[in-house]
């Protein structure tokens, strides 16, 4: 099984150079774990040929650490995976207050491979206002 083949490859996230010199490439799993980090961390209007791209995740910057907000990032995530990462099955999403930062929240997503059905597991940090 070629995990390249079957998730796709692309450009590392962040962008590197690999030890050859050359563009860093990602595939298989980490391919996909790079995609959905960069659908949240993409605001719309970001990309010019695909305006709509994107988690806007940035409209809560000035939202305050409630519940409610974090249900709302909650909701935010899940559109955004929907729409744009076809290649997972979103198990659960959980958004908490960040314990080390009252100015954030950590967003963690759990998420089934479709080709696979293997489990994983990304989170992130979403600024707040507090």
């Amino acid at each position: 099984m070629d995990p390249g083949r079957i998730f796709g490859r692309g450009m590392s996230f962040p962008p590197r150079v690999g030890a050859d010199g050359r563009v860093a490439w990602s595939e298989g799993e980490v391919n996909v774990r790079e995609s959905i980090r960069i659908i949240l961390m993409t605001e719309p209007r970001e990309r010019i040929r695909l305006p709509q791209f994107g988690g806007n995740l940035h409209r809560f910057l000035f939202e305050p650490n409630t519940v409610a907000t974090r249900r709302r990032i909650q909701d935010q995530i899940a559109v955004a995976l929907a729409r744009w990462e076809p290649r997972v099955a979103v198990q659960s999403i959980d958004v908490e207050a960040d314990a080390a930062d009252p100015q954030a929240a950590v967003a963690t997503i759990t998420y089934r491979l479709v080709a696979t059905q293997s489990l994983e597991r990304v989170s992130l940090k979403v600024a707040l206002a507090g």
